[in-house]
């Protein structure tokens, strides 16, 4: 199994609220127990060494819908691996690490507000809008030598502010003081210049592929790092 994503799946788990991942021979399996991503098996090989054999293996005993697949392989590859019951996400997400090192506190634009607590191994964060609407937020869940960065989000109508950028330096901060020396996260494309800008560097694409039987049932709401 490649160790950044097992790192990913552990700091994942945590951070969803999520069934311990239970493993498997080609990856893991981790229960959500919500209506639309019920279950998710993840595959622990990325590029090349994840091959069409173990995928269409894994993928042909799902029948239920609402079951995702992630496979660290991109998109226009793992597409031609998968049945039409599979909706795909035709935009490769990627895998993403950082070092991580304590700095000072990021300045926060004058009128909006930024809090953070930790709860069960999760620290939160969010920034609130001079109006007090949300403007921003995002979560860290540090396991030990690696932290698992997620849901960075930025209100449409608070983008281009830096607030992306504040939110990701501060939970980077908040990790390496519990510890962490390597940050992980699972990102789409919106987010990836951002993270680049900070230093993230991408380690393998990411396909994700709910099934259905109606693949018409879509996509996940789109956040910066969702997946």
């Amino acid at each position: 199994m490649d160790g950044t994503v097992q790192a990913w799946v552990n700091g994942w788990v945590v951070s969803r609220g999520a069934a311990p991942p239970l493993a498997e021979p080609w990856g893991w399996t981790i229960d959500m127990g919500m209506y639309g991503h019920v279950t998710r098996h993840v595959f622990g090989a990325t590029g090349e060494s994840l091959d069409e054999t173990t995928v269409r293996k894994v993928a042909d005993g799902v029948t239920g819908r609402g079951v995702w697949l992630k496979a660290f392989r991109d998109p226009s590859v793992v597409s031609g691996w998968l049945n039409d019951t599979w909706w795909i996400d035709p935009e490769p997400g990627c895998l993403m690490t950082v070092p991580l090192k304590a700095g000072g506190a990021p300045a926060v634009p004058e009128g909006f507000r930024l809090r953070a607590w930790s709860r069960g191994g999760v620290t939160r964060l969010m920034v609130a809008a001079p109006d007090g609407s949300l403007a921003a937020r995002g979560q860290v869940t540090p396991t030990g030598e690696t932290a698992v960065v997620d849901q960075i989000e930025t209100a449409p109508e608070h983008r281009r502010k830096g607030l992306g950028s504040l939110v990701v330096r501060t939970l980077q901060n908040a990790a390496a003081r519990q510890g962490a020396r390597t940050g992980v996260l699972a990102g789409t494309p919106a987010g990836r210049g951002l993270y680049e800008a900070l230093g993230w560097e991408t380690v393998a694409p990411l396909t994700s592929a709910k099934h259905g039987p109606s693949a018409s049932t879509g996509p996940e709401p789109p956040a910066s790092a969702r997946a």
